[in-house]
């Protein structure tokens, strides 16, 4: 590859997919909050969802993480931490190599069901099916390179690619070149990944800024249904006319052990 060329596509397109990605999000939130969600299509069929849909995302998540941990570390804290670049690199091969691999089979399931489940498929716009295949082209390419990593477990390239994201976060001129020499299925990795930051304002991947977190700390009541008589006072001696099956609130322990209200 041409040095003008790893310029462009390793020097200057992170930039570029960084600014779109910041920039267009923040556009489309101020300009059309109705579409930033994930468009679900779980009612139209539930099958192959569940597995597809918490393999994709939880082994996306461990990658995501994966990467932005091990290439922002810096190398004086491994050393300080007395992890060798080896290891480091086994470790991130084995943890990688498994998320990757549950990623793939659940993007897999995912876009088979959208492919070849017809009120599926009818209900999807191109820009869905795109975005799954390029996901699915990504983790290919990503457990692809677990080949090539076996053959360098003594952290050498490891320690090219954090110099390069490292020398980026940083704005070095040069950055670009650390990565020069390396086998064409990092690049291409290294590129498909930046162009789907660079699509994720205009597609459903925009939701990625929204992931629910706030449910794991929700608190812990929820509106149900009570089938024992309700006991009313004076004050509420009829019931509504807007809500004739509306029961009473009750707190989700309550409800879950049993107790009576």
């Amino acid at each position: 590859m041409s040095d003008v060329i790893n310029q462009l596509a390793f020097g200057w397109y992170p930039y570029l997919a960084i600014t779109v990605l910041i920039v267009g999000s923040i556009l489309r939130f101020d300009a059309d909050q109705f579409s930033w969600r994930s468009q679900s299509s779980q009612f139209l069929r539930r099958k192959q969802m569940i597995w597809g849909s918490n393999l994709m995302h939880l082994g996306i998540l461990v990658l995501f993480f994966g990467h932005l941990i091990g290439l922002m570390t810096p190398i004086n804290l491994l050393d300080a931490a007395n992890i060798s670049p080896g290891a480091k690199q086994i470790m991130a091969l084995v943890v990688g190599g498994i998320a990757g691999i549950a990623a793939l089979v659940g993007t897999s399931l995912l876009l088979h069901r959208r492919l070849f489940e017809p009120r599926v498929r009818r209900s999807s716009s191109i820009g869905d099916i795109a975005v799954l295949v390029l996901i699915w082209l990504q983790l290919v390419l990503g457990v692809g390179t677990t080949y090539w990593t076996s053959q360098h477990l003594s952290g050498d390239e490891m320690l090219r690619f954090m110099g390069w994201a490292q020398g980026l976060a940083t704005f070095q001129v040069g950055a670009a070149t650390l990565i020069q020499d390396t086998a064409l299925i990092y690049k291409l990795h290294i590129i498909l990944g930046l162009t789907l930051f660079l699509i994720t304002p205009f597609t459903r991947l925009v939701h990625i800024w929204s992931a629910p977190v706030w449910f794991l700390f929700r608190p812990g009541y929820q509106i149900v249904r009570s089938l024992a008589p309700v006991r009313r006072g004076p004050a509420s001696a009829t019931r509504s006319a807007s809500a004739p099956y509306a029961g009473t609130t009750v707190p989700r322990q309550h409800s879950e052990s049993g107790e009576p209200t």
